[in-house]
């Protein structure tokens, strides 16, 4: 039986920043071209959590790729056993949503978005990022 336990989650992603210091780095300081490339071979699954994907997913969404954000959001999407109820998880669907919408597809975007929503659908509604998610789809609209 596995057993769940958070810190060894917020360990792992320590680690995990500790490790990719040049993408962080990059991203924090508006570098997206340059906070893709170290994690360019990162593979689904890699180190047994997603959060490289993620990141470079947000990367490509900050140089303004919306397809390579997609499939990068995409992985995480389609493998939940890894993501769990990691908040992650749930995020993947708003990113998606962003990265659809940035892309020009309109549709897919909207179904992402409420994807999400219903996900957060008992959430604080104060909440920054779920207030800027509902008014992101409510202008998809």
């Amino acid at each position: 039986m596995k057993i769940y336990c958070p810190t060894a989650v917020v360990l792992g992603l320590l680690t995990l920043s500790l490790a990719i210091p040049g993408l962080s780095i990059a991203q924090s300081n508006q570098d997206s071209g340059h906070g893709v490339s170290p994690m360019d071979s990162a593979t689904p699954g890699e180190g047994g959590t997603l959060y490289p994907v993620y990141v470079r997913g947000e990367a490509y969404l900050e140089a303004g790729q919306g397809q390579q954000a997609a499939a990068e959001f995409q992985k995480l999407i389609d493998h939940r056993g890894i993501v769990q109820n990691f908040v992650l998880g749930a995020l993947a669907h708003l990113q998606l949503g962003r990265a659809k919408a940035l892309s020009g597809d309109k549709e897919n975007a909207r179904k992402s978005y409420q994807d999400f929503l219903a996900l957060w659908k008992d959430a604080d509604p104060d909440i920054p990022i779920l207030k800027e998610a509902k008014a992101e789809y409510a202008k998809l609209e």
